[in-house]
């Protein structure tokens, strides 16, 4: 049972593989919900790595899901991982009028990204995923980073009472606030104990058989049924960096 392995292909490798965490494919569609039911964007841009097949991903995702709900690709620009200077794409972008950018990228380049937009006068919503969330990004990004939103797996900020329960204890124990893999990898075990329960044996099939027909399981990140390739359909949370930090924003069901 994988607390953070997100990658499509994983469970497909065997029936007896299982994971906690929800996978690319959902994070480019939970993002592309929140901007055009939050955010009420119906013009996005996508400036996604062409030499990262994840972001190839979440861009296709994202696409697929925001033109499905009637919203408009005007823009869609690339860049490759290690690239400093994406000022020509969101030059182009900003002609389109897009009204959100998506930017399905890691940390470095993404803070790199949002500043030379907000120096280019861009003032529209960006827009990422959970490969943003690092103090490299608040660092890099600095005061242009404010007010951006990714879609994440977790928040200890989250006030529903399973996680402010969980929150309240990891903190008593170890001294520091959870966060994503400590809420996940605590989700996988908890998921393995359940199944167990009702499996009421150890033996190998019957176990798989019980983890696979885990449904409605409430998880502190969420909320889990199994499909029928062991992965889970589960809600997602909205940050938005605040007085430079993550905050918690709202909790988005598919």
């Amino acid at each position: 049972v994988s607390p953070g392995a997100t990658a499509t292909e994983v469970t497909m490798k065997g029936d007896y593989i299982f994971r906690a965490c929800f996978i690319d494919p959902f994070v480019g569609t939970i993002t592309a919900k929140f901007a055009r039911d939050t955010l009420k964007v119906r013009r996005a841009a996508i400036l996604s790595s062409v030499s990262s097949a994840q972001s190839v991903g979440l861009a296709k995702f994202f696409r697929e899901r925001f033109t499905a709900e009637g919203g408009t690709i005007v823009a869609e620009q690339k860049f490759s991982e290690g690239d400093k200077d994406f000022r020509a794409q969101l030059t182009a972008i900003k002609a389109t009028g897009a009204e959100g950018i998506f930017i399905p990228a890691y940390y470095t380049e993404a803070a790199l990204i949002c500043k030379q937009a907000r120096d280019l006068g861009l003032t529209v919503p960006l827009l990422g995923t959970d490969g943003w969330e690092s103090a490299d990004f608040l660092a890099i990004g600095g005061a242009a980073v404010e007010g951006c939103y990714l879609v994440t797996h977790y928040s200890p900020e989250n006030q529903s009472p399973l996680v402010a329960a969980f929150n309240a204890r990891f903190q008593q124990r170890w001294g520091v606030p959870s966060n994503a893999l400590s809420a996940l990898g605590y989700d996988s075990a908890m998921m393995l104990i359940d199944a167990l329960k009702r499996a009421g044996t150890t033996d190998g099939p019957k176990l798989r058989d019980a983890l696979a027909a885990t449904k409605n399981f409430a998880g502190v990140a969420g909320t889990i049924t199994l499909d029928a390739n062991r992965n889970p359909t589960k809600s997602a949370v909205v940050l938005t960096v605040k007085h430079g930090r993550f905050a918690f924003l709202q909790d988005v069901s598919p």
